[in-house]
Order: structure tokens, then sequence, then C-alpha cells
């Protein structure tokens, strides 16, 4: 009789269509790989045919300070499945502060005042517009939860947990083909505080030694129980038992916001290739530029929205007016650079890029720019 050997499995592999949605987060979200591994996984889940039926294939709560990469990993998400950020249907609890504005979703009840003029944001038809033939998923975000009138909350718990929703017209909304995620900034202000000792501008990188000698891993989980301590004193026991997963985004390092400067800044270079050849030019930005940048556009409190603010009234509005004034030609290089003694960037013409470069049309984002030399030193942002 033939002697039956076991062979062990590695349950932490994943099939090669997850494998490539995580590479596609992970180029699109700096520095929040264990949200990003979560999500993954509950794509994974779903393509397995192993999520609970009747209920939604996910209900993800992402806790963490402002500008950290929450509703970005929503949209990158979207844009990765479906080939558009703007395939999520976000709801704005800040605008549901009040039980009667949650007609605006339901819509009215027949009889009331405006029944027929009442458009329900939470239909069918909304949810599923962004399906497509072969991705059949629906992405609803509740932003800043923490905001919403307790009727809402209310609301959430038939979609949380039966993936239905009843609306004004009687007609019913089926959530179990949606992904539900829920974004707050809840204990933002104490995580933070626990961050703050020995930080300098910005937090440790991830996955490396902190300098008050707590490695990354317990870092993570700090941040992660201030997080849940803090949702489980705003929410309500039975809200918090219909999620499945509570993931906590940690602030960002130094080394992360300056790979996010460097995808910002390529995102600026794809909108300059995106305004017509006549206005094809190449961006060139120095060292002392980007950290330039960097100083001014880092905040622990605000992140990378901070950033993207800095780069938009540093370098988007002055190129503005470069393009508007005719100062600038196709394929000229426009090399950027900080002056300290002028306390300001300065931007100069001094070649011609290659025609082929110049003409080059938009390419798609790179998990990894790399910045071609130019012979002053500086780095042309191509695709």
């Amino acid at each position: 009789m033939a002697q039956r050997t076991e062979r062990l499995l590695d349950t932490r592999r994943t099939g090669h269509e997850a494998g490539r949605l995580e590479e596609e987060l992970k180029s699109r979200v700096v520095g929040q790989d264990e949200a990003v591994r979560q999500v993954v996984n509950t794509y994974q889940t779903y393509l397995s045919g192993m999520n609970s039926p009747g209920r939604p294939i996910g209900n993800l709560l992402f806790l963490g300070p402002t500008g950290t990469g929450k509703t970005r990993l929503v949209e990158a998400l979207a844009e990765s499945l479906v080939g558009d950020a703007k395939a999520v249907l976000r709801i704005d609890c800040g605008e549901f502060q009040h039980g009667h504005e949650i007609a605006k979703l339901v819509g009215s009840p027949p009889g009331y005042l405006g029944h027929r003029e009442t458009h329900p944001a939470l239909s069918q038809a909304a949810l599923n517009q962004h399906h497509t033939p072969t991705v059949k998923i629906s992405f609803l975000l509740f932003d800043e939860i923490e905001k919403a009138s307790d009727s809402l909350w209310k609301l959430m718990l038939g979609i949380l947990d039966k993936a239905a929703l009843t609306l004004g017209d009687n007609s019913k909304v089926d959530f179990s083909s949606t992904i539900v995620f829920m974004t707050s900034n809840l204990g933002a202000k104490d995580m933070q505080k626990a961050l703050r000792p020995g930080l300098g501008f910005a937090p440790p990188e991830i996955g490396g030694q902190h300098r008050t000698g707590l490695a990354a891993q317990e870092i993570n989980a700090k941040l992660a129980d201030i997080g849940t301590a803090a949702a489980r004193q705003a929410f309500s026991p039975e809200f918090i038992n219909r999620l499945d997963r509570v993931l906590t985004f940690r602030p960002l390092g130094d080394s992360q916001l300056r790979r996010i400067l460097e995808l910002e800044l390529h995102l600026v270079q794809q909108r300059i290739l995106s305004t017509g050849a006549e206005r094809m030019f190449v961006l060139s930005p120095t060292q002392s530029a980007k950290d330039h940048l960097l100083r001014t556009g880092t905040d622990v409190s605000y992140g990378v929205r901070h950033l993207r603010r800095t780069i938009d009234r540093a370098l988007v509005e002055p190129l503005s007016n470069l393009i508007a004034s005719g100062q600038v030609a196709a394929g000229d290089v426009i090399r950027v650079n900080y002056s300290p003694k002028l306390d300001r960037m300065t931007f100069s013409t001094s070649a011609q890029a290659p025609a082929a470069l110049a003409c080059r049309q938009p390419a798609a984002m790179p998990s990894v720019p790399r910045p071609a030399a130019l012979a002053d030193g500086s780095a042309a942002l191509f695709a």
C-alpha cells in the first residue's frame, strides 16, 4: 500500500492577479504597504469566491492622520481594477450631520414634497455605472465617517451587514458586489504624539529602527492600538462588529515623502505633455529645488496634501506664467533651481530637448520614476 506523504502549503502566496494588483497599488500609494496588503487580501478572497454571501465584498475602516493616503488608496484601487480613479461613489459624511439630510442618499418617500425630483445618491445605477465587462465591482467610500449623524450610521448598519438598502420608493439596492470603505481621522492627534519624541520633522522609515529604540513593528502595533481604541470609543459595538478590517495609516517618513515628491513632479511633467504639441517642454528640477519643496511642503499635521499645495504654488503657478507670457517654446528644457540668496525658485532655459523626447505623449505612471540626467547634472523628468 502506497504511503501517503503530506506537503506543507504556503498560505502567504497570492494569485497572479492579486500579486499584480499589489504591485500597482504600491506604485501609487507610498508608505502604506500593510494597508495595501490587507486590501489585496480582501480582493483575493473575492476572486476565490470565499467572501461571505449576502454581505459586501469587504467593509474596511481606514484610520490615520490626514494626508497619509487613505482616500488615495481607494482611488488607486479603482484605477487599477476599472481604469478610472473617479469610479468611486464617494459620500462626504460632513454633508450628513443632520438626520433629514439622509433623503439625499435614499430619496424622499412617496407623498413627500419633491419626491419625484429627488434622485438618491445610493441607487443601483449609481453603484454599478463603472462596471466593466471583466470587473463587476463597485467602490463605495464614506469619507470622514466620524462627522456623520446617527441616522447615517444606522442606515449603514444594513449595508454593512446584509448588503441591502431600501430606497424611498421601496426599491432595493444590492451591495453584495461592493467594497465599502470608510475613512476617519479618529486618533490622529494621539498617533502624532506617540511618534513625536525624537522625530525631527517626520517619522522614521517603515522597516527601519525608530530613534527611540522601538522597532517598526512595535510602532505600527502601537498606532493600530491607538486607532482601534479611538474607533471603539466613537462608534457603537454593533457598528464595529460589522467591520471586516480596521487599518491604521501611519504618518509618512522622509524617504517616503521624497518618493511622493518624485511621483508628483512626474505628474506635473505629464500635465505639460498633455497641453499640446506647441507647449511641450521638459521640466528639469535640481536637487536643491527638490530639497526646498520638501522643506517648505512637509508638515506632519497635513501630510501629502500640504506638499501638493506647495508644488502648485512654487512650481505650477510660475510655469503657468511662463507659458502665458510666451517665454517657453516647444522643446525647451526648463531648469528649476532654488536660490538661497533670493529665497525662491528660479527658472531658466539653456538648451533644446531632443525632438523625440519633447514630442512624447504622456506615459503610464511608473512604479519608480527614473529621471534622465542632463549635461549640467540636473534631472529631466521623462516617463
